[in-house]
């Protein structure tokens, strides 16, 4: 038998950087589960979400998040959210099953995308330089989530604070992507 071991690795083996006032850091340590809801069962999801974990189904658009244990549920499209969450294993989806129940169907995304946050009073210089999305406070407030597209790759852009933002982009393409944020952040120092 090998004494070979495995040991996972970050898509960018946890990249931080400063820029000035500006900074990058990859997100570790998250876990990312689809949540689809079940044909006419929006109702017990609500009701499953208010009880475990005090957060409201989240708009398309918006998110929300628990005061039980930080869970930050995305609003994505009609019928799916992803909860995003501290977890460290192979066991996401049971976190979510284990509060939620059956009232939605379960997907685990952990090890599928790349999490950069990028923060700073410069953040939205750099961002609008590589994302079509009105990122002002009127258009995108603090809450905010959407699908859009950075550079030819597909992003999930959620804003977390006054001058924070996080971006979800395919692992596949995790050095392409912080390339592209990069070169943006480069072009405005």
């Amino acid at each position: 038998m090998s004494d070979a071991t495995l040991k996972a690795r970050s898509p960018l083996d946890g990249y931080r950087q400063q820029f000035g006032t500006l900074e990058i850091v990859e997100l570790n340590g998250l876990a990312l589960v689809s949540v689809a809801t079940p044909l006419d069962g929006e109702e017990e999801l609500k009701k499953a979400m208010t009880t475990a974990h005090k957060a409201e189904l989240p708009a398309v658009g918006s998110s929300t998040q628990s005061s039980v244990d930080d869970t930050r549920f995305l609003g994505l499209q009609p019928g799916q959210m992803f909860a995003m969450f501290a977890h460290d294993g192979d066991r996401a989806v049971e976190f979510v099953a284990k509060k939620l129940g059956e009232t939605g169907y379960y997907t685990d995304q952990s090890d599928s995308w790349v999490i950069l946050q990028l923060s700073g009073a410069d953040v939205r210089t750099a961002l609008e330089r590589i994302c079509a999305i009105d990122l002002q406070d009127s258009a995108f407030p603090v809450g905010a989530v959407t699908r859009t597209v950075m550079e030819h790759l597909g992003t999930i852009i959620m804003r977390t604070g006054h001058d924070t933002f996080v971006l979800l982009s395919a692992r596949s393409s995790a050095k392409s992507f912080l390339h592209a944020v990069l070169t943006s952040v480069n072009n405005i120092q």
